[in-house]
């Protein structure tokens, strides 16, 4: 569990970025009680709060002024200190990166691509920090995971760029999981991309925390969402399932064990 300010190399922030806005927001408050406030001078763009404190941002694709192409999506950032030295870590590890800018007077930040395919940002705070919201509350990024076409070689991406520790764990049958560990903190993970996948590229996803995972996800289809995989059991960890927003967000829902 975390709690406050994210510190360096963790995950600080989530960017949920969707068409149709007012549904859109609707939808998440409704299945999560989430509630919004104003980003001043982000036209389109609102705080995401999970009681009372910050989750990360909304950003209605309709009003957003975005690359064009950006689908339904989560994005996610990890706090650096230096996001141009990161930038130049990333690409001698094999990684993609943009150029670093500046987000206004906020802070500093890049996307990055690792070498098999997924997305992430990096986030060097100035006047604008991190997410200080409980990452076990009722709807608050709890977990973050890349499906992914070569999970040794994304870990080592991760760990070189991050300094993240990795430990490998007994999933199912014939498989394993690629955990991070910032310290002596997991705070995400890595599986390989499974075969009914196709061609889905590598991406990251995002698990946020729940009371009760069946009953949030009877809820989300009931409000219009699609249940991609349904309610089941992580053995150690709880029970997670994953839906589709109506409007095509994709996201997992995380019952942790008591």
């Amino acid at each position: 569990m975390t709690t406050g300010t994210r510190p360096t190399h963790d995950f600080c922030w989530i960017n949920l970025m969707s068409p149709e806005g007012a549904k859109a927001r609707a939808f998440f408050a409704s299945l999560f009680g989430w509630t919004y406030a104003e980003m001043p001078g982000a036209p389109g763009a609102q705080l995401i709060q999970v009681k009372g404190l910050t989750a990360g941002a909304f950003m209605d694709l309709d009003e957003v002024k975005m690359p064009p192409g950006i689908p339904p999506v989560i994005g996610l950032m990890v706090r650096v200190d230096d996001a141009d030295a990161t930038v130049k870590r990333a690409r001698s590890l094999g990684g993609k990166a943009e150029d670093a800018f500046d987000a206004q007077e906020d802070g500093r930040m890049a996307w990055l691509t690792d070498p098999c395919g997924a997305m992430i940002s990096i986030w060097q705070p100035k006047k604008k920090l991190t997410a200080d919201c409980d990452s076990h509350a009722n709807g608050a990024p709890s977990w973050f995971e890349t499906l992914t076409t070569d999970p040794a070689r994304a870990a080592a991406f991760y760990a070189g760029l991050f300094g993240w520790k990795v430990e490998e764990q007994p999933a199912a049958p014939g498989m394993s999981y690629t955990l991070f560990k910032l310290g002596d903190r997991p705070i995400g993970g890595a599986m390989k991309m499974p075969p009914q996948a196709g061609d889905t590229p590598s991406h990251w996803g995002t698990y946020f925390a729940v009371d009760d995972a069946d009953g949030t996800a009877a809820r989300g289809v009931e409000l219009g969402g699609k249940l991609c995989i349904p309610p089941q059991d992580i053995r150690g960890v709880g029970r997670f399932a994953l839906l589709l927003s109506p409007q095509g967000v994709s996201f997992h829902l995380l019952q942790y064990k008591r």
